[in-house]
């Protein structure tokens, strides 16, 4: 890898790769790489564009279904229950890996980013590569292993939805479908401890998302009040992780007006 690669090409790689375990494993050795200075171009101004994927290579060992008709995942009181949060956090992970590299892929040349961009996203990804790694060691210790359960596309279709935008990319898919994740996660650890599971509740507590470079790259990019235009998903429900949000610089102004006002209707 340390040849002529650029980043955008290694970040192809990773996005051609259908198993999800050597997804994980690449994208570590790439970040490593660049990180590093082993790989020291983020991309070649001479070379024609590369032809990004619509949608990144997966082995088709997971069942997909409408999100409509995923089974409910219990609140982690039994075996069963933990298995199936397990499955869909994992799921999750598998696809949070390959945004974060296509974001690297689609946009980086063509938006003409800063490195900070790149450097911020190359530590995203590493960071969802070892969360995935985990949590798919933890469902295997619960019993279960990665397609053992269906599971929804819906992160990748707004990915699809947004491929032509970075602005609008940004907007849905971080400040609205991952800082969500933040706000679940306190009930999910606590659902967890409650069902006696002390080892994933733990595991959780460790995987919290890194949001403060988001916010940066979100000001370098000049994107700010106009996060609201882009997200055309309906009003947002709280409650909302405050704390956490406050602590990657995810401030209320940047979600607060597009809140619903009285959620309790």
């Amino acid at each position: 890898m340390s040849g002529g690669e650029t980043l955008v090409e290694a970040a192809l790689r990773v996005l051609n790769t259908p198993d999800p375990v050597e997804k994980a494993k690449l994208g570590d050795q790439i970040a490593n790489s660049w990180l590093q200075g082993l790989i020291s171009n983020p991309y070649n101004p001479s070379q024609p564009d590369l032809i990004v994927p619509d949608r990144p290579a997966r082995l088709t060992n997971v069942k997909l279904v409408s999100p409509s008709l995923m089974p409910k995942l219990g609140k982690a009181g039994s075996l069963q229950s933990r298995q199936a949060i397990v499955h869909s956090l994992v799921h999750t992970e598998s696809w949070a890996i390959d945004l974060s590299w296509d974001i690297i892929a689609r946009f980086g040349k063509q938006e003409s980013m800063p490195r900070e961009f790149f450097d911020d996203f190359v530590r995203v990804a590493q960071d969802e590569g070892r969360h995935f790694t985990l949590l798919v060691a933890r469902l295997e210790e619960l019993g279960s292993f990665y397609g053992a359960l269906p599971a929804h596309d819906g992160l990748w279709d707004s990915a699809v939805a947004t491929s032509k935008d970075l602005f609008a990319r940004l907007a849905v898919e971080h400040c609205v479908h991952e800082a969500r994740g933040l706000d679940v996660l306190p009930t999910t650890i606590s659902r967890f401890r409650n069902g006696g599971d002390n080892q994933t509740a733990e595991l959780l507590e460790k995987a919290v998302y890194l949001k403060k470079s988001l916010i940066v790259l979100l000001e370098l990019s000049g994107l700010n009040i106009c996060v609201h235009d882009r997200v055309q998903m309906g009003p947002l429900k709280p409650p909302f992780n405050e704390s956490a949000r406050r602590a990657a610089g995810f401030g209320p102004q940047w979600y607060e007006p597009l809140a619903v006002k009285d959620f309790t209707q």
